[in-house]
C-alpha cells in the first residue's frame, strides 16, 4: 500500500506542499512540455488549426509536434513550416501568466530551473538567465545541421522574413539558410539527433546547474516537477526520482495532469497534483503569502 500524500485530498496536499516550499533551503524547478501546454501554448487543437491551416491541408498534419518530424522534400518547404512554428511558439507569445505566477512563487528563494522546453518562456517571464538551463536547445537559434562548428545564430530576423514571404507552404530559395562555414544546410538548435550543438553558453549553464546541485546537497531541497512526461525522462523525471530517493532531505512535488505515478520507494516523499496546474500554482502562491505574513507577524525569520 502506498503511503503518499497523493492519496489525501487536495487541501491536505496543498498545505503539506506549501510547508515544504516554505521550509526549503533550495528549490529546483523542472519544466517539461506539459508546463507550456498548461500555460496555453498548445501544440494541437484550435491553436494548431488557427496557425497552420495551409500546412494541414497540404500535408495532413494533426499537431505541431508530429509535424516537426515530417520529411519535407525540399528545404523551402521545411523552412516554411519551421518559420511558422518558431514564430508561433517562440517569438509571438508574450510571457504566459502561468510562468509569471511560477516566477513569483520561487523568486524570493534560492532556485534553479532545469527545462526541456525550447520556447524561452522562463526567460520571458523574468527568471534570472543565470538560473536557467535549457537542455534541449532554443527555437530562437540556428546551427549547422551537421555541427561542423559550434556557433549558434539568432534567427529572429530570418524567421520574420520567412514568414512574411512564405507562399503556398514554401519560402523563396534565396531565404534558405546555409552554413557560413561548410555551406551545408542549417537546422534549428534542437536536440533531435547526434548533431545537436552544445555551445559555450550551454556548457556554462550546465556547469551552473551542477554547482547548484552541489550547494543543495545535504540541505532541504524541494523538486518542483511541472508537466514532465516520458518523452525524455532521463533529463528531469528520472534524475528527480533518483535525488528524492538518495537524499534524505529532498522532497518531490509533481504537477502533472496525466502522469503522476512514480516509484513506490518515493511515495512518502512525493506529493502529486493532477489538478489544473495554474490553479495549483495560484493556490501555492496564495498560501505562501499567508504563511509568510503569519511568520512575520509572529516575529519569526524566514
Amino acid at each position: 500500500m502506498m503511503n503518499s500524500y497523493q492519496q489525501t485530498d487536495y487541501q491536505q496536499r496543498l498545505k503539506r506542499a506549501q510547508e515544504l516550499v516554505q521550509a526549503a533551503d533550495y528549490l529546483l524547478v523542472g519544466g517539461g512540455a506539459g508546463l507550456s501546454d498548461a500555460a496555453g501554448l498548445k501544440y494541437d487543437g484550435e491553436r494548431f488549426r488557427e496557425h497552420f491551416g495551409p500546412f494541414i491541408a497540404r500535408y495532413g498534419f494533426s499537431d505541431m509536434y508530429s509535424a516537426g518530424f515530417y520529411p519535407f522534400p525540399t528545404e523551402e518547404e521545411k523552412w516554411a513550416y519551421w518559420a511558422q512554428h518558431i514564430e508561433v511558439n517562440r517569438y509571438q507569445p508574450p510571457a504566459a501568466p502561468l510562468y509569471l505566477a511560477l516566477r513569483r512563487l520561487v523568486e524570493s528563494r534560492d532556485y534553479f530551473v532545469l527545462t526541456t522546453n525550447v520556447d524561452a518562456q522562463f526567460a520571458k517571464a523574468g527568471f534570472a538567465p543565470e538560473r536557467i538551463f535549457a537542455v534541449q536547445g532554443d527555437y530562437g537559434l540556428n546551427q549547422c545541421a551537421r555541427a561542423c562548428h559550434h556557433q549558434l545564430y539568432d534567427n529572429r530576423e530570418l524567421v520574420a522574413e520567412m514568414v512574411a514571404q512564405s507562399q503556398d507552404c514554401r519560402i523563396p530559395s534565396s531565404l534558405v539558410p546555409r552554413c557560413p562555414v561548410c555551406g551545408g544546410p542549417m537546422a534549428v538548435n534542437l536536440r533531435i539527433d547526434s548533431y545537436f550543438v552544445e555551445d559555450e553558453a550551454w556548457h556554462a549553464a550546465e556547469h551552473r546547474y551542477r554547482d547548484f546541485l552541489k550547494q543543495a546537497s545535504g540541505h532541504k531541497l524541494v523538486l518542483l516537477e511541472l508537466g514532465v512526461g516520458f518523452n525524455t525522462p532521463g533529463i528531469i523525471r528520472y534524475p528527480f526520482e533518483q535525488m528524492t530517493y538518495q537524499q534524505p532531505d529532498t522532497r518531490l512535488l509533481r504537477l502533472n495532469a496525466r502522469q503522476t505515478q512514480g516509484v513506490k520507494e518515493n511515495a512518502a516523499k512525493t506529493i502529486c497534483f493532477s489538478e489544473e496546474m495554474a490553479a495549483v500554482i495560484a493556490d501555492l502562491r496564495e498560501n505562501s503569502s499567508r504563511v509568510s505574513n503569519g511568520r512575520h507577524a509572529a516575529g519569526v525569520d524566514d
